[in-house]
């Protein structure tokens, strides 16, 4: 009976040690692993580039005073709409001292010179027509008299311009009155009633009163990469995102694309322009930031693959093709144009056969 435990025991003992050896083989051993796999499909690939940029009137202009002064009043708001000619601003003169003083001067001693002119005129007038001194005599003292009369007038004119900016009998409006020179609307008045101004001359800008732009022709105004630049053609269709408007797209035609870059955070960029087709119940503010997607080349219909599917190894091209055995394959293909997300693939692939989905 002892015997019998014994060998019971003994059994007991070798089967479970058996049985530890065999779950610790079962547990050493990898899990198969299992692959997805993915077809390739017919697509339309579209490469294009995104110029990031604004839109801008295509005319937009600075009024600027013709007189230095104070602005005396202003007579538009931004906003409101201005026909060619309207009245923008009112500038009060602040003569110069020492050329006021001088207009002054010359308009007392141009009225002394016209005094005396004038006696002598008269004097010189009784004589030849009673005889006694000949014509040519009185004919010079005309001269004198009449171009002293002229000199009052222009001193007098003179005095009135550096007083009102204009003179009255010249016929042409004050510069100081300052009106718009184009039809438009006025986009922004950056000065205020009481502010100095200077007038534009050669040596100076000038203080801007006004920036009045035309709102009904409007440009895309943005820069794309040099990389791209080659591609682009006058003439071609951008579709524009502005975002401030939501849910639109803008068709916008290229007219200009710049011979020249800037450098721009280490890369060269080109400037581009294009013309933007409004629609009537949108209005779109000078200033708005877009995006403009540029198509630059498109395939239709072309065997495509994503481009997750890739192996790369030095210039070649990979995919992993599924056997019949359920084994993978290493194949090269040749590929075409890319979107960033699918691939045309020319050479090295058919549709029915899977692809390996890499991890």
């Amino acid at each position: 009976m002892k015997k019998l435990g014994r060998i019971l025991l003994l059994i007991v003992v070798v089967g479970a040690f058996v049985g530890t050896l065999v779950f610790l083989y079962q547990k050493s051993q990898d899990e198969p692993e299992v692959f997805e796999t993915k077809q390739a499909t017919l697509d339309n690939i579209v490469k294009k580039t995104v110029a990031t940029g604004s839109i801008v009137p295509r005319n937009e202009i600075e009024i600027k005073p013709q007189v230095s002064g104070i602005i005396e009043k202003i007579y538009v708001e931004p906003g409101d709409l201005i026909k060619k000619g309207n009245l923008i601003a009112k500038v009060k003169i602040i003569p110069n001292m020492i050329n006021l003083s001088n207009a002054e001067s010359r308009v007392e001693k141009s009225q002394i010179a016209l005094e005396d002119t004038k006696t002598v005129f008269e004097r010189q007038k009784e004589l030849f027509e009673k005889g006694v001194v000949a014509e040519t005599e009185f004919l010079r003292a005309k001269v004198s008299y009449n171009n002293a009369k002229a000199e009052v007038n222009a001193a007098l004119n003179s005095l009135e311009i550096i007083k009102e900016g204009a003179a009255k009998n010249s016929g042409v409006s004050s510069n100081t009155l300052i009106r718009s020179t184009i039809e438009g609307m006025a986009l922004d008045i950056p000065v205020e009633v009481g502010n100095s101004v200077i007038e534009s001359n050669t040596f100076n800008a000038g203080t801007t009163i006004a920036i009045i732009a035309d709102m009904g022709e409007m440009v895309f105004e943005g820069k794309v990469d040099e990389t791209e630049v080659g591609k682009l053609k006058t003439g071609m269709e951008l579709v524009l995102t502005i975002g401030a408007i939501e849910n639109e797209k803008f068709i916008s035609i290229l007219e200009y694309v710049a011979p020249k870059g800037v450098e721009e955070s280490g890369a060269i960029q080109f400037e581009i322009r294009a013309s933007v087709e409004q629609k009537k119940d949108v209005f779109i503010r000078a200033g708005y930031s877009a995006n403009a997607d540029i198509v630059l080349e498109t395939r239709d219909s072309v065997l495509s693959i994503d481009e997750s599917l890739l192996l790369f190894s030095g210039d070649s091209i990979f995919v992993e093709v599924q056997q019949e055995d359920l084994t993978f394959e290493k194949r090269e293909i040749k590929t075409g144009l890319s979107d960033g997300i699918r691939i045309e693939v020319l050479e090295g692939l058919t549709l029915e056969e899977k692809l390996k989905i890499q991890k």
